[in-house]
């Protein structure tokens, strides 16, 4: 991520979360399915290029309220708020007894808000996969590109991407459009703010490429002398012609360094605009086991061959976990005591709405010794990679 103000030795609300960004990608690499790994193979170049997934966060325009025919491109919308993300236009105020989300809202005004944003996107990209992820909408969310509508996602904790590509005026302006209803009210037992309050992402891909949260990494044996990795990961083939692929699956270790040899799958013939799993078993020997005084982390990097392309990073933990009825929890044989609480997003409305996540969310976590009643902790206390892909998916933090 690129600070706007590196010229300048202050620090400005803009390269603070640019900051929080990069703690948010570290974050995402431990709960979500995969993290899109910077560095493609060598033929990638030939084939289109490496995967990228950017920060879509800066440069936004907002309004308050509903805004008829926003979607399209010449809207004059130069009147608007300017505003990065994630961004609550619940917190702004002003409080209410009076308001429709009660008291569970923390008495703040909801409704209907516009995001817009200009961008670019170079003529390189043209036959490859752009997409937008939006990490979370709150909530009845739409979404249009150059006016084209591309669907609406009611839910507000779900994340959900969309393809432009069809629609992208290549080496020319674009703009998206986003219009988030919470105006259906009370519709939350806690503080849920309103808009844009998660990350949003650029993603290019290559026609044929690892799946949107195409990967799942078990460790269904383990013990001290050896553990079993099992990878499943998806490719998609969204080309008008067959593609005849191969992965190849490398175990890394906190150094990058490959723990084992790496294992290349057998090929795989994909029909246009379909799928296919492939299944793989790595063992490792002596390998460090993920535990609360070590919490140790491995990288599987799935990279695509032969027709197609793409190098996909996704990381993991090894551990074991028991449940005992004599001795309890143990974890890698150790038994631990589990703590835990319910920590929902409505107290961020005391903490600057529901955009200010990451520092009171890491404070939390070093005073609860890592594990909390939410998804998020299954990910970071047992170091298993798997389908958790978002803090509080489900309102929890």
């Amino acid at each position: 991520m690129k600070n706007d103000n590196e010229a300048t030795n202050s620090l400005s609300r803009r390269s603070l979360l640019g900051q929080a960004v990069g703690a948010a990608g570290i974050l995402s690499a431990l709960e979500s399915a995969g993290q899109a790994n910077a560095q493609a193979p060598p033929a990638a170049a030939a084939r289109g290029g490496a995967r990228v997934r950017d920060s879509f966060d800066f440069g936004w325009k907002f309004l308050k309220g509903d805004a008829p025919g926003a979607q399209q491109p010449d809207f004059a919308d130069a009147n608007w708020k300017d505003v990065d993300l994630p961004h609550d236009f619940s917190i702004e105020g002003p409080f209410s007894q009076d308001a429709p989300a009660r008291g569970q809202g923390g008495f703040l005004p909801t409704g209907v808000g516009w995001y817009r944003k200009h961008f670019n996107i170079p003529e390189s990209y043209r036959g490859r996969k752009v997409s937008a992820e939006f990490d979370g909408v709150y909530q009845l969310s739409e979404v249009w590109i150059n006016g084209q509508y591309l669907g609406k996602r009611p839910y507000g904790y779900s994340s959900f991407d969309y393809d432009l590509s069809p629609h992208l005026k290549y080496g020319g302006d674009n703009v998206i459009a986003v219009k988030a209803d919470n105006s259906h009210q009370p519709n939350c037992r806690w503080y849920s703010g309103s808009g844009i309050y998660r990350h949003t992402w650029l993603v290019v891909t290559n026609n044929v490429h690892v799946a949107h949260w195409g990967t799942f990494v078990t460790t269904p044996q383990v013990d001290m002398g050896s553990a079993t990795v099992q990878i499943k990961t998806r490719i998609q083939n969204e080309a008008q012609t067959a593609a005849e692929c191969r992965i190849t699956s490398t175990v890394l270790d906190q150094d990058g360094i490959p723990a084992v040899g790496a294992q290349v799958s057998e090929s795989k013939s994909i029909p246009p605009n379909g799928e296919y799993e492939f299944v793989q078993q790595i063992k490792i020997d002596q390998p460090n086991l993920w535990s609360l005084e070590t919490p140790y982390l491995y990288k599987v990097r799935t990279s695509l061959m032969d027709q197609g392309s793409d190098s996909y990073d996704t990381v993991f933990g090894i551990r074991r976990a028991e449940f005992d009825v004599d001795r309890g929890f143990l974890l890698n044989g150790k038994h631990v005591r589990l703590n835990g609480v319910c920590v929902h997003r409505r107290r961020f409305g005391r903490r600057g709405g529901a955009g200010a996540r990451l520092g009171a969310t890491a404070r939390d976590l070093e005073g609860c010794g890592r594990q909390l009643h939410s998804d998020r902790s299954q990910s970071l206390c047992a170091g298993v990679s798997g389908p958790v892909r978002q803090i509080g998916l489900h309102g929890d933090e």
